[in-house]
Protein backbone atom coordinates (compact mmCIF):
# COMPACT_ATOMS: atom_id res chain seq x y z
CA UNK A 1 0.00 0.00 0.00
CA UNK A 2 2.11 2.61 -1.20
CA UNK A 3 -0.10 5.50 0.28
CA UNK A 4 -1.91 3.72 2.62
CA UNK A 5 0.60 2.19 4.68
CA UNK A 6 2.58 2.69 6.42
CA UNK A 7 0.45 1.91 6.61
CA UNK A 8 -0.08 -0.79 8.57
CA UNK A 9 0.50 -2.94 9.08
CA UNK A 10 0.80 1.54 6.87
CA UNK A 11 -0.23 -1.01 9.37
CA UNK A 12 0.08 -4.37 9.91
CA UNK A 13 0.72 -2.82 9.21
CA UNK A 14 0.51 -3.43 7.17
CA UNK A 15 -1.30 -0.54 6.99
CA UNK A 16 -0.32 0.60 8.61
CA UNK A 17 0.41 -1.37 6.91
CA UNK A 18 0.68 0.84 4.66
CA UNK A 19 4.57 -1.71 5.88
CA UNK A 20 2.61 -3.27 9.54
CA UNK A 21 4.78 -1.66 11.23
CA UNK A 22 4.60 1.23 9.07
CA UNK A 23 1.21 0.91 10.46
CA UNK A 24 1.98 2.10 13.35
CA UNK A 25 1.43 5.71 14.12
CA UNK A 26 3.22 8.65 15.75
CA UNK A 27 3.43 12.05 14.52
CA UNK A 28 3.12 15.65 16.52
CA UNK A 29 1.41 18.24 14.23
CA UNK A 30 2.11 22.07 13.73
CA UNK A 31 -0.69 24.29 13.97
CA UNK A 32 -2.49 24.10 10.54
CA UNK A 33 -2.92 26.55 7.65
CA UNK A 34 -6.17 28.54 7.44
CA UNK A 35 -8.73 26.05 4.96
CA UNK A 36 -8.52 29.23 2.85
CA UNK A 37 -4.90 29.21 2.33
CA UNK A 38 -3.13 27.57 -0.60
CA UNK A 39 -0.73 25.89 1.79
CA UNK A 40 -3.76 23.99 3.53
CA UNK A 41 -3.85 21.01 1.13
CA UNK A 42 0.36 20.45 1.57
CA UNK A 43 -0.39 20.40 4.82
CA UNK A 44 -2.65 17.88 5.26
CA UNK A 45 -1.12 15.26 2.46
CA UNK A 46 2.35 15.76 5.16
CA UNK A 47 0.36 14.85 8.33
CA UNK A 48 -1.10 12.17 6.57
CA UNK A 49 2.25 10.68 5.04
CA UNK A 50 3.94 11.23 8.55
CA UNK A 51 0.89 10.43 10.86
CA UNK A 52 2.01 6.58 11.31
CA UNK A 53 5.40 7.14 11.42
CA UNK A 54 7.63 8.10 14.30
CA UNK A 55 11.49 8.08 15.49
CA UNK A 56 11.12 5.43 16.82
CA UNK A 57 8.00 3.01 17.91
CA UNK A 58 7.00 -0.58 19.78
CA UNK A 59 3.59 -2.08 19.56
CA UNK A 60 1.43 -4.94 20.29
CA UNK A 61 -1.17 -5.62 17.88
CA UNK A 62 -3.79 -7.79 16.92
CA UNK A 63 -5.23 -8.42 13.50
CA UNK A 64 -8.13 -10.25 12.43
CA UNK A 65 -8.69 -11.40 8.62
CA UNK A 66 -11.83 -12.07 6.96
CA UNK A 67 -12.38 -13.88 3.70
CA UNK A 68 -15.23 -15.52 1.65
CA UNK A 69 -14.05 -18.86 3.08
CA UNK A 70 -12.13 -18.01 6.35
CA UNK A 71 -11.19 -15.81 9.33
CA UNK A 72 -7.98 -16.20 11.08
CA UNK A 73 -6.69 -13.39 13.98
CA UNK A 74 -3.15 -13.37 15.30
CA UNK A 75 -0.92 -11.28 17.81
CA UNK A 76 1.65 -9.30 16.84
CA UNK A 77 4.74 -7.36 18.23
CA UNK A 78 6.37 -4.83 15.98
CA UNK A 79 9.06 -2.15 15.93
CA UNK A 80 10.26 0.73 13.84
CA UNK A 81 12.69 3.08 13.44
CA UNK A 82 11.19 6.06 10.73
CA UNK A 83 9.56 5.12 7.80
CA UNK A 84 12.99 2.31 6.57
CA UNK A 85 12.99 -0.22 9.47
CA UNK A 86 10.52 -2.22 10.83
CA UNK A 87 10.05 -5.81 12.57
CA UNK A 88 7.15 -7.60 12.79
CA UNK A 89 6.89 -10.80 14.73
CA UNK A 90 3.70 -13.70 14.99
CA UNK A 91 2.99 -14.11 19.19
CA UNK A 92 -0.05 -16.02 18.50
CA UNK A 93 -1.14 -18.48 17.60
CA UNK A 94 1.21 -21.20 18.82
CA UNK A 95 1.91 -22.64 15.62
CA UNK A 96 3.22 -19.32 14.03
CA UNK A 97 4.75 -18.06 17.19
CA UNK A 98 8.70 -16.52 15.91
CA UNK A 99 7.65 -16.12 11.96
CA UNK A 100 8.69 -12.87 11.45
CA UNK A 101 8.67 -10.21 8.62
CA UNK A 102 11.78 -7.55 8.76
CA UNK A 103 12.32 -4.28 6.53
CA UNK A 104 15.44 -2.62 6.17
CA UNK A 105 15.81 -0.18 3.88
CA UNK A 106 13.95 -1.24 0.54
CA UNK A 107 14.48 -5.14 1.18
CA UNK A 108 12.04 -7.32 2.95
CA UNK A 109 12.72 -10.84 4.61
CA UNK A 110 10.41 -13.33 6.07
CA UNK A 111 11.51 -16.02 8.68
CA UNK A 112 9.42 -19.15 8.71
CA UNK A 113 9.57 -20.22 12.65
CA UNK A 114 8.28 -23.66 11.11
CA UNK A 115 10.67 -24.46 8.83
CA UNK A 116 13.65 -22.28 9.87
CA UNK A 117 13.95 -20.78 6.96
CA UNK A 118 14.93 -17.16 5.88
CA UNK A 119 13.11 -15.38 2.64
CA UNK A 120 14.19 -12.58 0.84
CA UNK A 121 10.97 -11.42 -1.23
CA UNK A 122 11.55 -11.03 -4.72
CA UNK A 123 9.89 -8.07 -6.73
CA UNK A 124 7.91 -10.85 -8.48
CA UNK A 125 6.08 -11.82 -4.85
CA UNK A 126 5.68 -8.03 -3.81
CA UNK A 127 2.01 -8.32 -5.11
CA UNK A 128 1.60 -11.37 -2.58
CA UNK A 129 -0.21 -11.15 0.25
CA UNK A 130 1.48 -10.33 3.67
CA UNK A 131 0.49 -13.05 6.02
CA UNK A 132 -2.75 -14.12 4.63
CA UNK A 133 -4.21 -10.34 4.94
CA UNK A 134 -5.50 -7.71 2.39
CA UNK A 135 -2.28 -5.90 2.68
CA UNK A 136 0.94 -7.09 0.17
CA UNK A 137 4.08 -7.24 0.76
CA UNK A 138 4.50 -4.06 -1.45
CA UNK A 139 2.90 -2.27 1.06
CA UNK A 140 5.71 -2.90 3.19
CA UNK A 141 8.60 -1.74 1.33
CA UNK A 142 6.72 0.93 -1.09
CA UNK A 143 8.21 4.94 0.61
CA UNK A 144 6.21 7.02 -1.82
CA UNK A 145 5.00 10.08 -0.37
CA UNK A 146 1.40 11.68 -0.71
CA UNK A 147 2.86 15.35 -0.59
CA UNK A 148 5.57 14.80 -3.32
CA UNK A 149 4.49 12.08 -5.86
CA UNK A 150 0.86 13.43 -6.07
CA UNK A 151 -1.23 16.49 -7.54
CA UNK A 152 -4.20 17.09 -5.31
CA UNK A 153 -7.39 18.91 -4.93
CA UNK A 154 -9.20 19.44 -1.35
CA UNK A 155 -12.89 19.59 -1.60
CA UNK A 156 -15.92 19.03 0.74
CA UNK A 157 -16.53 15.71 1.71
CA UNK A 158 -19.31 13.46 2.70
CA UNK A 159 -20.37 13.03 6.21
CA UNK A 160 -18.78 10.16 7.55
CA UNK A 161 -20.24 8.75 11.45
CA UNK A 162 -21.70 12.47 11.52
CA UNK A 163 -18.53 14.35 10.72
CA UNK A 164 -18.14 16.86 7.85
CA UNK A 165 -14.77 15.86 6.18
CA UNK A 166 -12.67 17.51 3.64
CA UNK A 167 -11.51 15.17 0.69
CA UNK A 168 -8.17 15.23 -1.11
CA UNK A 169 -8.50 13.88 -4.49
CA UNK A 170 -5.14 12.91 -5.46
CA UNK A 171 -3.90 11.86 -9.14
CA UNK A 172 -0.19 11.10 -9.61
CA UNK A 173 2.29 12.83 -11.04
CA UNK A 174 3.85 11.59 -14.61
CA UNK A 175 7.13 10.65 -12.94
CA UNK A 176 5.66 8.91 -9.91
CA UNK A 177 6.40 5.09 -9.05
CA UNK A 178 2.88 4.62 -8.05
CA UNK A 179 0.32 1.85 -8.48
CA UNK A 180 -3.31 3.64 -8.10
CA UNK A 181 -4.71 5.85 -10.49
CA UNK A 182 -6.33 7.97 -8.12
CA UNK A 183 -6.46 7.94 -4.11
CA UNK A 184 -9.62 9.59 -2.70
CA UNK A 185 -8.54 10.80 0.92
CA UNK A 186 -11.13 12.14 3.77
CA UNK A 187 -10.04 14.05 7.02
CA UNK A 188 -12.31 15.22 9.54
CA UNK A 189 -13.18 19.03 9.47
CA UNK A 190 -13.03 19.19 13.38
CA UNK A 191 -9.21 17.66 13.68
CA UNK A 192 -7.78 16.90 10.98
CA UNK A 193 -7.61 13.07 11.52
CA UNK A 194 -7.90 10.76 8.60
CA UNK A 195 -11.35 8.66 8.38
CA UNK A 196 -10.80 6.75 5.04
CA UNK A 197 -8.80 6.88 1.92
CA UNK A 198 -10.05 4.71 -1.03
CA UNK A 199 -7.71 3.04 -3.99
CA UNK A 200 -8.56 3.19 -7.62
CA UNK A 201 -6.64 1.08 -10.34
CA UNK A 202 -5.01 2.86 -13.55
CA UNK A 203 -9.43 2.77 -15.26
CA UNK A 204 -9.99 4.48 -12.22
CA UNK A 205 -12.35 2.18 -10.62
CA UNK A 206 -12.64 1.31 -6.65
CA UNK A 207 -10.44 -1.49 -6.09
CA UNK A 208 -9.95 -1.10 -1.91
CA UNK A 209 -10.51 1.40 0.99
CA UNK A 210 -9.05 1.72 4.67
CA UNK A 211 -10.96 2.70 7.34
CA UNK A 212 -9.41 4.40 10.30
CA UNK A 213 -11.30 4.32 14.07
CA UNK A 214 -10.43 4.61 17.86
CA UNK A 215 -8.74 8.18 18.12
CA UNK A 216 -7.25 8.00 20.96
CA UNK A 217 -4.29 10.33 22.61
CA UNK A 218 -0.65 8.26 23.08
CA UNK A 219 1.99 10.49 24.06
CA UNK A 220 0.81 13.58 23.37
CA UNK A 221 -0.51 12.95 19.62
CA UNK A 222 -3.88 11.53 18.51
CA UNK A 223 -3.69 8.22 16.80
CA UNK A 224 -6.45 5.38 15.51
CA UNK A 225 -5.78 2.75 17.03
CA UNK A 226 -7.94 0.48 14.49
CA UNK A 227 -7.59 0.62 11.21
CA UNK A 228 -9.70 -2.05 8.63
CA UNK A 229 -8.69 -2.54 4.75
CA UNK A 230 -11.18 -3.91 2.92
CA UNK A 231 -11.17 -5.03 -0.83
CA UNK A 232 -13.82 -3.77 -3.20
CA UNK A 233 -14.30 -6.28 -6.36
CA UNK A 234 -17.27 -7.91 -6.54
CA UNK A 235 -16.13 -11.34 -5.69
CA UNK A 236 -14.27 -10.33 -2.07
CA UNK A 237 -17.12 -8.10 -0.76
CA UNK A 238 -17.51 -8.39 3.10
CA UNK A 239 -13.88 -9.71 3.04
CA UNK A 240 -11.40 -7.16 5.34
CA UNK A 241 -8.15 -7.46 7.52
CA UNK A 242 -8.91 -5.36 10.58
CA UNK A 243 -5.47 -4.07 12.80
CA UNK A 244 -5.72 -3.23 16.17
CA UNK A 245 -3.35 -1.81 18.93
CA UNK A 246 -3.29 -2.91 22.63
CA UNK A 247 -0.09 -1.05 23.33
CA UNK A 248 1.86 1.56 21.54
CA UNK A 249 4.48 3.25 22.78
CA UNK A 250 7.42 6.17 21.24
CA UNK A 251 10.86 7.14 21.40
CA UNK A 252 11.85 3.68 22.63
CA UNK A 253 15.42 4.30 22.17
CA UNK A 254 15.79 1.09 19.82
CA UNK A 255 18.99 1.41 16.96
CA UNK A 256 18.89 0.79 13.30
CA UNK A 257 21.56 -2.29 13.92
CA UNK A 258 18.51 -4.14 15.70
CA UNK A 259 16.73 -5.11 12.25
CA UNK A 260 19.02 -7.56 11.28
CA UNK A 261 18.69 -10.81 9.74
CA UNK A 262 20.01 -12.23 13.23
CA UNK A 263 17.29 -10.17 14.94
CA UNK A 264 14.46 -11.53 12.51
CA UNK A 265 15.57 -15.30 13.54
CA UNK A 266 15.58 -14.77 17.38
CA UNK A 267 12.29 -16.39 18.90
Amino acid sequence: MNTSRRFILSALLLSGVAGVAALIPGSVTAAPPSPSDPAFGAYLLTQLDDLHRGKSSHALVSMHVKTARWERSMSMEAWSVGEDYSLIRILEPKKERGTATLKSNKDLYTFLSKTGRTIKISGASMGGSWMGSHFTNDDLVKDSRLDTDFDYVVKDGPTINGEPTWALILTPKPKAVVVWGQVDVMVRKSDLMPVGELFYDEDLDPVRKMEFFDFQTVAGRQVPMRMRMSPLDADRLGEYTEMTYSKLEFDVGIDKSFFSVAQLKAI
